[in-house]
């Protein structure tokens, strides 16, 4: 393990560190997690720190990594962890994958890495990996498939280093056997590698496309008192980026729809009303193109949003509301029209 990275989580293999790393690192970027590791352990140090910490916190702590329902998840299952086993992560597989949130790999993960127990890990990663050195044609988009993978893992595994033969195939995953461009020549196993020897590293692993995106167009307002106080409201407590912050938005266009809609809804008369800027967002399912308006209005506290907690906030609130980062950059986009 002489040539792996160093990386926080690395520093010592207590489970609760493992779990919070593994969680992060779902569909997010290693460069990316870094700081947000380091500040969550700051923040919530021991299982029983983060157990006990309400929600507004756990959402702050994690905005701007997205996939928030990762983190509630997280939080649901350490509570558990608090309140069934004693602050203790459970050790066996039966009973570390009834948690929320806590699937195949993350147990995998957390088993071999925490607890030294012969358990597959298995992610994209390792799919790849052993697509190419065992030569698998299987789809690896198909959710069935990973039991193949699982298995070869279960036979390969080193039982005596089980920590270090699951991380050592994410990292030559991570930095050798690239998606394109696999670095064949610097690979340590490339003697025992099927794909090197057939010269068939660009064809596997098999792969289908994901559907295509779908884009949904929308127009969000800034709407400020003359006390510098803004309107954000809270959105549902499931779906999509539940229980964040944000500022009002509707799937309108053009500033005489957004006033009508404001006006209907909300029974708010917005008058001086501007363009700010445009906002893309790319979730994995769907697109947001939002455009960003700003509005002054006299009487803020008429603004009602059906079903919907609403909060008045000045700019040195906003450090206690976890928003999307469309949302951030919404607010960025209004401080640099400010100052223009």
């Amino acid at each position: 393990m002489k040539e792996q990275r160093e990386l926080p989580w690395r520093l010592n293999k207590d489970p609760y560190r493992v779990w919070v790393s593994e969680i992060m690192l779902q569909q997010t970027r290693v460069d990316t997690v870094i700081p947000y590791y380091e500040r969550f352990m700051e923040w919530f140090p021991t299982i029983e720190d983060f157990a006990e910490a309400d929600e507004e916190k756990i959402l702050k702590a994690w905005e701007g990594l997205g996939y928030y329902s990762r983190v509630r998840n997280l939080h649901t299952a350490v509570k558990e962890v608090k309140e069934s086993y004693g602050g203790v992560v459970p050790n066996t597989p039966e009973e570390i994958s009834r948690l929320k949130g806590v699937g195949p790999y993350t147990a995998g993960a957390i088993l071999s890495i925490a607890y030294g127990l012969p358990e597959p890990a298995v992610d994209g990663n390792v799919m790849r990996v052993l697509s190419r050195i065992l030569e698998i044609y299987d789809d690896i988009a198909k959710p069935a498939t990973r039991k193949i993978f699982e298995q070869a893992v279960r036979e390969l595994i080193d039982h005596d280093h089980t920590s270090e033969f699951n991380q050592a195939l994410m990292e030559l995953g991570a930095l050798i056997c690239t998606p394109t461009k696999p670095s064949c020549l610097l690979c340590p196993v490339r003697e025992h590698c099927q794909a090197f020897e057939r010269g068939l590293q660009q064809e596997l692993p098999v792969k289908t496309k994901a559907k295509k995106t779908r884009t949904v167009h929308l127009s969000a307002v800034v709407v400020q008192d003359e006390s510098g106080r803004m309107v954000i409201q809270k959105r549902p407590s499931s779906g999509l980026l539940a229980g964040l912050w944000e500022f009002p938005n509707y799937e309108v266009s053009g500033i005489d729809e957004l006033k009508q809609v404001v006006a209907k809804e909300n029974h708010l008369v917005m008058e001086d009303i501007r363009p700010i800027g445009q906002i893309n967002h790319v979730f994995s399912h769907l697109i947001w193109d939002i455009t960003a308006y700003a509005a002054k209005v006299e009487n803020i506290e008429q603004f009602t949003e059906k079903n919907r907690k609403v909060a008045f906030v000045k700019d040195e609130d906003f450090r206690h509301y976890a928003l999307p980062v469309s949302h951030q950059k919404i607010y960025e986009a209004l401080l640099l029209n400010e100052k223009q």
